[in-house]
């Protein structure tokens, strides 16, 4: 029987110019209009308003609390997803099923039904708010609270990048530096973590862009302090309520610019790494 050669199957040219045409309507409605729209009414009164709305003492504090606040959750954060990755891709154990049940959790709950929580937890009528008071120790309204509100709600981010890749792997390096003698340890940081650095360069990107960027959990345990607990999501909601559009819109072009600036940085590493990403994942 005479074989025939078989072209493979495309879409009509129509139908692949219309879907690449919805997709710009789509991105260009719900992205660049209102990233330009932020910038339009940032620059509204020129350059310098835009710089004087960044220079008042309370943006500057809003900047410094969110850049504290993501140094300090993104690197527990790292620890915890790199530990909850491991365990789970690597091993088997009872309570499996229920860790990686619990490492979605904080994608399920409301970020403000989080914040809830610590406050019943940490409020100076809650659980154990009373005992740290009578110590000196003040979670609520104040700085402790806004990280353990943001750790909460970006823990997923490390491990879920990093799960699906030790999974793809397998354990067959790692079950062969145990057969030749080398320590869990030394297994771990000269198998594992070179294997899934580029995802872990990812995972860190992504919950360091939602740490900045948390508002729903961090406006119910901050208080709203101008100067001492206000990050910049909640300092941009305060300025837009008062009617100061252009600070408002500079914040928030600020906090823009720093949501580009992972997306561009996540860009460049797979454009430099893509042969060694692509092996990675083979």
């Amino acid at each position: 029987m005479p074989t025939h050669s078989r072209r493979p199957v495309s879409e009509p040219a129509l139908i692949r110019w219309a879907l690449c045409l919805l997709t710009l309507a789509f991105l260009g409605l719900f992205l660049f209009m209102p990233l330009a729209a932020v910038l339009a009414e940032a620059f509204r009164k020129g350059t310098e308003a835009y710089f004087s709305a960044l220079a008042t003492r309370e943006t500057l504090a809003a900047i410094r609390l969110t850049l504290l606040t993501a140094a300090i959750a993104v690197p527990m954060n790292l620890v915890f997803g790199i530990t909850a990755a491991w365990s789970v891709a690597k091993f088997d154990f009872p309570g499996r099923s229920l860790l990686m049940t619990l490492i979605d959790l904080p994608f399920s709950v409301s970020p403000v039904i989080s914040g809830l929580i610590y406050v019943l937890i940490f409020g100076l009528q809650g659980w154990v708010g009373p005992i740290l008071a009578d110590h000196g120790v003040r979670v609520i309204f104040a700085v402790p609270g806004i990280v353990l509100a943001t750790i909460f709600v970006t823990f997923p981010f490390i491990a879920r990048e990093l799960i699906p890749l030790m999974e793809a792997q397998g354990r067959e390096e790692e079950e062969a530096a145990t057969v030749l003698g080398a320590s869990g340890w030394r297994t771990f940081f000269m198998v594992t973590l070179p294997n899934v650095k580029w995802g872990l360069v990812y995972g860190v990107l992504l919950c360091n862009a939602r740490a900045m960027g948390e508002f729903g959990a961090v406006s119910v345990v901050s208080g709203h302090i101008r100067g001492l607990t206000n990050t910049m999501p909640l300092h941009v909601e305060i300025l837009y309520n008062e009617y100061d559009f252009v600070g408002a819109f500079a914040v928030a072009s600020l906090l823009a610019l720093l949501a580009l600036l992972t997306l561009a940085v996540k860009t460049f590493l797979e454009w430099v790494h893509r042969d060694e990403i692509a092996a990675a994942l083979r």
